[in-house]
């Protein structure tokens, strides 16, 4: 298995390396923040006590996440909340782990339009300038779908299983084990490298992020996601 950089890098592809990294660091940054926010909004001031509310992606990732980022293209984020201080209890449980990926559908959202903007209102006598530009807000579309459906399913430690516990008795049993955890990232192994499920996800996400692209541009009269890509 080769390097993820190197494969962009002998690719040629540097604006998508150099987007990629950036939407990463900044995704998971936002995301943790969303918990943190929603949190405190709860009566948890934990975030705030362990002074985690910054946007320093490294308070947030750790340097685990970060060296797997760098050898493997994974991350992750880490926010830490206390439940028993929510005041609307398993509701509020709820409440914070659904606002990480509510985030990542915001920044989605906004990149969505940013992007039909570029389309629309770039300069097209810079065909690179308009294809890096292009790229960039068409990798945040993908990324942030793709992180919110991976931490809307049901696994722990993933935000999906905070949710489904503050739904259902049994599934809270379940997940409240020692062994829960250990368990979900199990699933979590099997199913994104041992099925083609992970390849799938990101497929349907650069597929939706195209769509989102030509209907937000679209409505400006600007060229499509591709046209603009093969402009560069």
């Amino acid at each position: 298995m080769s390097w993820w950089v190197h494969n962009y890098w002998q690719a040629g592809a540097y604006a998508e390396l150099l987007s990629h990294v950036f939407w990463v660091l900044l995704s998971i940054t936002l995301h943790e923040l969303a918990h943190g926010w929603a949190a405190i909004w709860q009566g948890d001031r934990t975030p705030i006590e362990q002074q985690r509310m910054t946007m320093n992606p490294v308070v947030h990732m750790g340097p685990q996440s970060l060296i797997m980022f760098a050898l493997c293209g994974i991350a992750w984020g880490v926010m830490p909340v206390n439940p028993h201080r929510f005041r609307d209890g398993r509701r509020g449980d709820v409440y914070v782990s659904a606002a990480g990926p509510a985030m990542n559908l915001l920044i989605m959202l906004v990149c969505a339009v940013l992007l039909g903007l570029w389309l629309a209102l770039a300069p097209g006598d810079s065909p690179t300038l308009y294809r890096n530009g292009t790229i960039f807000f068409l990798l945040g579309i993908e990324l942030n779908l793709f992180l919110a459906v991976l931490n809307l399913m049901p696994i722990p430690p993933l935000d999906g299983s905070h949710i489904l516990a503050g739904f259902s008795r049994k599934a809270r049993e379940f997940f409240e084990r020692p062994e829960a955890t250990m368990i979900g990232l199990f699933v979590f192994i099997a199913i994104f490298f041992m099925t083609p499920v992970g390849d799938l996800l990101w497929h349907v996400a650069f597929r939706v992020a195209m769509a989102m692209g030509d209907l937000a541009g679209g409505l400006l009269g600007a060229p499509t996601v591709r046209e603009a890509i093969l402009a560069g």
